[in-house]
């Protein structure tokens, strides 16, 4: 085995260079996931976990130079390490780092002098051994690059320097969700690095079209999916044109898919919730670039003020409209966003964040030199948070989001909305095994629309169009709560409920949401869960777009009754295994698409029944691990029921896969592959009028579908922090066509080649 020197200590999640220890305290529970509130600087009684054995980690064999690790441990109240990951870092250092790491021991985090479970972030710095330059600059003298003598090992003492954070576990990972970190995400083929583009590999996510970022999550329709962002509601996630998510990935830590029966926090859609979740601010200088062929991006931040406040600014244009130019002449296609925040602590207990972020989409026609836009799009939001930390692990905070949607239909109408919401959010420990969820909050949305004075407003598709989307003042309020009860050991169950109340051009609707989810654990390795809850939702449009959100609560609130039982799975070589069961039942829902009425326009308001059945299995492997991979896979029937006819969604799918593998092959090369396949779904001719639906027993249905997507990386460490990546990455490498809705489309592929660093 090769000499190795390792220098390892435990990092700030947030004010590195403040020299103040901090928590974010809730309570104390395994099996729990670190709480979603940034952590504050506080005087609190809680103690850091100390190493008690040596950090011993072998300098992998093939390699010749220095690399850092950060890892992310969850340390037991007993000091053992029940999960180890790499957040940081570069194969095969990542995978030495986390099999040594995790047969460490330390003396557990305690609060108030109890032990409790905790989080941490744990750098591991490796340094060449000597010997092993002296062999790369051609010497003979010193042992052999592989001895494995006594003498070629050297014992690294472990270093804690102030600053030192602690997190105590507190907000529980809700039974049933999918996740992905921004780390994983950089493996996986397809995703070009994206968090959010991870959405449809997970499972239960049904695509309405291969790359199209719509999709139908256990059987609910694209409209009634809900986008949030640190808890702030977004219109839609992903950019015009096959374009990338509007958040730069370099800020995002996870992202999250509740697919159903999720927390009582989340509420007023029917279907599942994606919420992304932002990276802790940090007071050193840090930042990632990109360039490729589509467009280019940059995120940088850093401190001020002794490390009290941090700065982020990031961003991303596209020049897709000079390629396309070259293409299709008479097309211009056209995006960019931008994000910026910024933290300052108040005092010890107490931090302001502002944080604003925002993007622009457009698809034009520039025949005869003139640009009529085909469809044009933009969101602003901008949100003010105070946190405050209670004490004893409790947390408030208290936020108020102001924005702006815009859409643009051809040159017919420009549709708005003005928005403002407020919010307060609770997390208190009542005791060990109790905590205690909560919180209020409202929007009050303003929708207006400008329109071209050609326009027929006595048009019947202009007419249809007007009543769906009239100017009005639209209100909800709602108002949460659930309790995490840990009841025995290995048995946590959380019941919650959320009440709102909505308004809309006079009318109102209250709604009622119980929610209730539980995991009982047989062993350390093997789990129940079960999650149950009905949701609420105004009607929906077809797809998220900005302020096109019908009104007057037409035809009252959408519901939805979702149910799903499952069992997880720790396997050996660090594989989790879970396979769940769901059943969910939709009253009144907005579908025009599943349902397949006819003219699309014409039939917005068409309320249906419907029902969604299935069993998902996620097979997965860390992709930052050297071979590293995942398997979903997703069996379900989607119905609906219309005009007395029952029948399949116009979009459900029998079967939908997606297979992964990511290889290290050494010398910092590292290669992927992804395999997406699923069945056809039911032929719909579609007409300007009401057409029968499809029949029920056995269906004609489209081709099925499959692609392959790849990722190569080359990727070179400039000193101990920084470093470049040449990345060649292509969706649907195959360049299949598919049939959708019995046209056939295609093949929609992106290719991608270039250069990402970071410092």
């Amino acid at each position: 085995m090769r000499s190795f020197l390792v220098r390892s200590r435990l990092l700030t999640l947030s004010s590195v260079a403040s020299g103040i220890s901090s928590i974010a305290a809730t309570s104390a529970a395994e099996g729990s996931s670190p709480t979603s509130a940034t952590p504050l600087s506080a005087s609190v009684p809680v103690v850091p976990p100390r190493l008690l054995t040596s950090p011993d980690v072998p300098y992998p064999a093939s390699e010749t130079s220095d690399a850092i690790v950060v890892l992310v441990m969850t340390i037991r109240a007993d000091g053992s390490v029940k999960a180890v990951r790499a957040l940081e870092g570069e194969e095969p250092f990542t995978t030495a780092a986390t099999t040594v790491a995790s047969t460490w021991r330390f003396e557990p985090a305690t609060r108030d002098g109890k032990p409790v479970t905790s989080v941490i972030r744990f750098e591991v710095t490796f340094h060449a051994p000597a010997h092993a330059s002296a062999a790369d600059a051609g010497e003979t003298k010193g042992p052999s690059p592989r001895t494995t003598s006594a003498e070629s090992r050297a014992t690294a003492t472990m270093r804690v320097s102030a600053p030192v954070e602690v997190q105590v576990l507190g907000h529980r990972s809700a039974p049933g969700v999918s996740s992905f970190t921004r780390a994983e995400v950089r493996q996986l083929p397809g995703a070009f690095g994206d968090p959010f583009r991870a959405i449809e590999a997970m499972p239960g996510v049904t695509p309405i079209a291969s790359g199209l970022p719509f999709f139908y999550v256990r059987g609910a329709p694209p409209g009634n999916v809900g986008y949030f962002l640190d808890g702030v509601r977004v219109p839609y996630l992903f950019h015009v044109g096959l374009g990338p998510s509007v958040i730069h990935p370099a800020m995002v830590d996870r992202v999250d898919l509740y697919p159903g029966g999720y927390p009582a926090e989340f509420g007023r859609f029917a279907g599942g919730i994606v919420s992304g979740e932002t990276t802790g601010p940090r007071t050193d200088l840090h930042g990632e670039y990109n360039v490729r062929l589509f467009d280019a991006g940059a995120m940088a931040e850093g401190g001020f003020a002794g490390g009290r406040g941090t700065v982020l600014l990031g961003g991303r244009y596209s020049y897709t409209a000079a390629i396309i130019s070259l293409i299709a002449k008479n097309t211009k296609l056209d995006y960019r966003d931008y994000q910026a925040r910024v933290t300052y602590d108040l005092g010890p207990r107490d931090r302001l964040t502002l944080f604003g972020f925002g993007a622009y989409d457009l698809l034009a026609d520039t025949s005869g030199g003139v640009e009529n836009i085909v469809f044009g799009s933009e969101f602003y939001r901008l949100d003010l948070r105070y946190d405050h930390d209670l004490g004893g692990g409790g947390t408030l905070r208290f936020a108020v989001t102001g924005g702006f949607d815009q859409t643009r239909v051809a040159d017919q109408r420009n549709a708005q909305d003005k928005m403002l919401a407020g919010r307060i959010e609770l997390h208190q420990p009542i005791s060990n095994r109790v905590l205690l969820r909560g919180g209020v909050d409202s929007t009050f949305d303003r929708y207006t629309e400008d329109r071209s004075s050609y326009v027929d407003p006595e048009d019947p598709t202009i007419r249809a169009f007007d009543n769906l989307f009239p100017t009005r003042d639209d209100q909800v309020f709602g108002a949460w709560t659930d309790l995490v009860l840990d009841v025995a050991p290995r048995v946590q169950i959380t019941p919650g409920v959320r009440v709102d109340l909505f308004t809309s051009g006079g009318a109102t609707a209250p709604a009622v949401d119980p929610r209730v989810s539980a995991k009982f654990g047989v062993t350390d390795h093997f789990r129940f869960v079960h999650a149950y809850g009905i949701a609420h939702q105004p009607p929906g449009f077809i797809v998220p777009v900005p302020g096109l959100v019908p009104g007057k609560l037409q035809g009252g609130l959408q519901t939805s009754f979702q149910a799903s039982a499952g069992v997880e799975a720790d396997l050996p070589g660090e594989i989790t295994a879970t396979a769940t069961g769901f059943d969910d039942i939709f009253l009144n829902m907005s579908d025009v698409l599943g349902t397949g009425t006819g003219n699309l326009v014409s039939n917005l308001d068409k309320r249906a029944l419907g029902s969604s059945v299935g069993l998902e299995l996620f097979v997965r492997r860390s992709l930052t691990k050297r071979l590293g991979g995942f398997l979903t896979y997703t069996l379900s029937r989607s119905m609906r029921s219309l005009n007395n006819e029952r029948f399949p969604s116009a979009f459900d799918r029998t079967h939908v896969l997606n297979a992964a593998l990511a290889y290290d092959l050494g010398k910092k090369w590292r290669a992927g592959t992804r395999l997406v396949y699923y069945t056809g779904t039911p032929v719909v001719i579609r007409t300007r009028g009401a057409i029968p639906p499809p029949p029920v027993q056995s269906p004609e249905r489209t081709p099925a579908f499959y692609r392959l997507d790849f990722r190569l990386e080359k990727r070179w460490n400039i000193g101990q922090k920084s470093w470049l990546s040449f990345v060649v990455e292509m969706l649907n490498a195959t360049l299949n066509k598919e049939v959708v809705q019995s046209r056939t489309i295609g093949p929609v592929a992106i290719p991608s080649i270039g250069l990402e660093g970071g410092f």
